[in-house]
């Protein structure tokens, strides 16, 4: 027997869907499967689907627009596409080079739903060599966001960032702070605070210090990489986009040591730092469970800074009283660790060939993502998804496990903005965690909680001399690899 899904939702008007890439692909099942809508008025926009692409768009009866989404004709293009017909719309934006910001302001205008993984910007943002790197960090581009948020509020909803990381990874922290929370502030009702101040007095309340996303990818392949090709399983431009950033991390009160490359900026919620070099070239220490202690990098995310900026306490004067830091941690699949240092060995020129590995290229393995809640009196808690390919596969078509953890954010920030159509924008920390892992935790594998005893200090120093401060192992000072 077919199994059954539940619909979540009903989608009134037209669904565009711009980008059609390995999450695209990946998320256009669970369109299909969780919501009514109009097959007729389904559209999905990109530059290049080709070969398999194209089939799977035909086999499911798509409409397919074959166009780049630019400054010039983005308000031309989109605006009859979201307004065809009764209902209200929906715009799903997986695509790189294609302004959030402005995407999101026509959709509003029009009165139509919006979501993105990633407040992405125009061609050329990213490797702009006329601009500052403080001009290039996600700070930067959230800050445009948060401002329209502010001179905007209320209307359409616009979710933003609402991927596996950042978005799901919002959802995680909360989930493993109740956690936390039940053990070491006794007490504490659930489901937990009402409202941002409450939540970020909690956090501070359990003595949490920090932050890692913390992600271990194992997905293998059947053949060796060849050389001069990039691999990942997910979108290779956008990591090599996000990894050509500088590194950039929410920065924690507890904080007594920066480097001396780290800046600050001037404006803005002033929550995070950056550091005058690349993130996928800048290595932290990290914990999962699996591997337990290793390397991962520290490429610059959303999450990083609205998470940090989420959870600050502040004193009556705006100074921040506490805030925990926060960063990614990210150790890719091989092939993509291989493919990084192929890149930066030919002085971070990407290679000719850039591909996505699909669930037929891949043997086996994981893509274990999750929080590690560090500097606690528990010390460290690690919550998250450990999501094989193998589930991955059983689960739905078009997807790896990596892709999966992502797509099926998607879905479930798609659900809460049709459930609450007019909450202006939003990013995944303001969101009703609960209500999102209800949707997609049954795509998610085993969402596990794991308390370890390792710290960045074990085993330093080693045969060499150290700068460490050990009189607090969560020091970033002890984190980054220097």
């Amino acid at each position: 027997m077919a199994p059954t899904y539940p619909i979540h939702a009903k989608i009134t008007g037209p669904i565009v869907m711009i980008g059609f890439g390995s999450i695209g692909r990946g998320t256009l099942p669970l369109i299909e499967r969780h919501f009514e809508y109009d097959e007729s008025r389904f559209v999905v926009i990109d530059p290049h689907p080709e070969g398999e692409n194209a089939e799977i768009l035909k086999r499911h009866g798509v409409r397919f627009i074959q166009s780049a989404v630019t400054r010039d004709n983005y308000e031309e293009l989109l605006t009859p596409l979201l307004t065809q017909g009764e209902g209200q719309g929906f715009c799903v934006n997986l695509s790189v080079d294609t302004s959030s910001l402005d995407l999101m302001r026509l959709c509003r205008k029009l009165g139509v739903l919006y979501i993105d993984t990633v407040v992405e910007p125009w061609l050329g943002f990213y490797f702009d060599k006329t601009a500052s790197n403080a001009s290039r960090t996600n700070y930067a581009l959230r800050e445009t966001v948060r401002a329209e948020k502010a001179a905007n509020p209320g209307g359409a909803t616009a979710v933003s960032c609402c991927g596996a990381n950042p978005g799901m990874v919002s959802w995680f922290v909360k989930q493993a702070l109740v956690d936390l929370a039940a053990e070491l502030a006794p007490g504490v009702a659930e489901p937990g605070p009402d409202d941002r101040a409450g939540w970020a007095r909690l956090m501070q309340q359990v003595g949490v210090k920090g932050i890692h996303i913390a992600e271990r990818d194992t997905q293998r392949t059947r053949n060796p990489k060849p050389l001069n090709v990039f691999w990942n399983t997910w979108s290779v431009e956008g990591f090599i986009s996000e990894g050509l950033q500088p590194a950039e991390l929410g920065w924690g009160t507890h904080e007594k040591w920066r480097p001396d490359n780290a800046r600050g900026h001037e404006a803005g919620c002033k929550a995070a730092i950056f550091l005058e070099q690349p993130g996928a070239n800048t290595r932290v220490r990290t914990w999962c469970p699996t591997p337990g202690a290793q390397y991962g990098f520290l490429v610059t995310h959303n999450e990083a800074i609205s998470i940090a900026d989420y959870f600050t306490v502040r004193n009556a004067d705006g100074a921040a009283a506490y805030r925990p830091t926060c960063h990614y941690a990210y150790h890719p699949c091989n092939d993509a660790v291989l493919s990084l240092h192929e890149m930066f060995g030919n002085g971070g020129n990407a290679q000719a060939k850039l591909h996505v590995l699909d669930e037929d290229e891949l043997i086996d393995g994981a893509d274990e993502l999750g929080v590690l809640v560090y500097g606690h009196d528990r010390n460290a808690y690690w919550y998250g998804s450990r999501l094989t390919l193998d589930e991955a596969r059983h689960l739905v078509p078009y997807q790896n496990a990596t892709g999966l953890q992502v797509s099926s954010a998607v879905l479930a920030g798609m659900v809460w903005a049709l459930e609450n159509p007019q909450a202006g924008i939003v990013e995944a920390d303001e969101m009703d965690f609960r209500r999102c892992l209800e949707v997609q935790r049954p795509y998610l594998g085993p969402v596990e909680g794991h308390y370890t005893d390792w710290t960045p200090l074990d085993g330093r120093p080693g045969l060499f001399p150290e700068q460490l401060d050990t009189t607090d192992p969560w020091q970033f000072l002890n984190v980054l690899v220097r």
